[in-house]
């Protein structure tokens, strides 16, 4: 899954934005299962990627809601 950035994501439904946030919490929950039963990921900087782009994801809804206000 391609990272995402703001422009992407603030052209998404908000629909859209929840699945896929909830799309990459479960990846980020696999991974660190996987680095907490002592395996070594493919790429480490993958769970860096994932929790910024879960950031902005919830930076964007939170503007949106405070936007709405």
């Amino acid at each position: 899954m391609a990272i995402l950035r703001v422009r992407e994501i603030r052209r998404m439904s908000r629909e859209e934005r929840m699945r896929r946030l909830s799309e990459l919490r479960a990846e980020l929950s696999r991974l660190r299962t996987m680095v907490k039963a002592g395996g070594a990921i493919e790429k480490p900087a993958r769970i860096r990627e994932i929790r910024r782009t879960i950031a902005r994801i919830l930076t964007v809804n939170s503007e949106e809601d405070r936007a709405g206000r």
